[in-house]
């Protein structure tokens, strides 16, 4: 008989209930590889529905796409009321972006900096140039907010794969990171797990989701229905890169009804780190 990956690795979460196994569970993190949503995901629902389809998904962390749930023109007491909506939801917000600092203009890149600050973010995922660069490093010392510089694939003519970018922040501050995103990152023909591995200590976001075809954008499908090697791109961050940071799912597809395969696509992540927790 067959398997899909969908099968195979949601199947590892129905693992024997022996003691020995049980202890044996006991013995490491519930949540070793922790999993969230980039609210781009959710771009159609408003703030408040946003933060309820995330409590829905049991997902405890998020990555706030700024100029959809929370525009950067926002006055400080919807930043505060934003943040206490979160809170009040058990999600913590770890991220923002993507954000656009392609504008060669020091006031404009520092607005968005003070803005991050203000919401407490801990990484700003953000597409730069390489002539915006020296100033975002500049904000990144003084604001104290790591940066992941986000590919967009074959279509960027700035940085269509993480090691674009890291060829030109390797020797900046080691808070110039790197966001690597699986369907952009495949476009390029290159793997993505190698490609991951590449960026080391500098990867501080990445952006899952699935194609059907790994080198067609529009290909997007439910994660663990696609070719895109996820399973391995897990088991990369978990075992050997022992990744500290937020797998965020970004769900591009489905845009007014989201949930049941944003549902599916966590299904099989949980799927696979049960797998590789046993």
């Amino acid at each position: 008989m067959k398997l899909s990956r969908r099968s195979l690795f949601v199947g590892a979460a129905a693992l024997p209930t022996t003691p020995s196994f049980l202890n044996a569970a006991a013995a490491v993190p519930a949540e070793d590889i922790k999993l969230g949503v980039a609210t781009y995901s959710l771009r159609n629902l408003k703030f408040p529905e946003a933060v309820k389809a995330m409590q829905e998904l049991k997902i405890r962390y998020a990555k706030l796409k700024l100029e959809v749930h929370l525009p950067y023109n926002s006055t400080p007491d919807q930043v505060r009321e934003a943040k206490k909506m979160l809170d009040d939801a058990g999600i913590i917000l770890v991220g923002s972006g993507n954000t656009n600092l392609q504008k060669n203009d020091a006031g404009d890149i520092r607005q968005k900096f003070e803005f991050n600050k203000q919401l407490g973010v801990q990484v700003m995922t953000c597409a730069p140039t390489a002539e915006t660069l020296p100033i975002v490093e500049r904000m990144v010392k003084e604001y104290d907010i790591k940066v992941a510089i986000h590919n967009h694939g074959p279509e960027d003519k700035h940085f269509p794969a993480p090691s674009d970018a890291l060829k030109l922040i390797r020797n900046m501050d080691p808070r110039m990171g790197l966001c690597m995103d699986a369907g952009h990152t495949s476009r390029t023909g290159v793997d993505i797990v190698k490609a991951t591995r590449e960026c080391g200590a500098r990867l501080y976001d990445v952006d899952v989701k699935d194609l059907a075809d790994a080198m067609v954008s529009r290909s997007q499908c439910d994660v663990g229905d696609g070719v895109l090697p996820v399973a391995g791109l897990l088991k990369l961050l978990r075992n050997e890169m022992k990744y500290q940071y937020v797998v965020m799912l970004e769900y591009e597809i489905n845009a007014n009804n989201p949930l049941p395969g944003m549902h599916r696509s966590f299904s099989y992540m949980r799927g696979v780190l049960a797998g590789l927790r046993a």
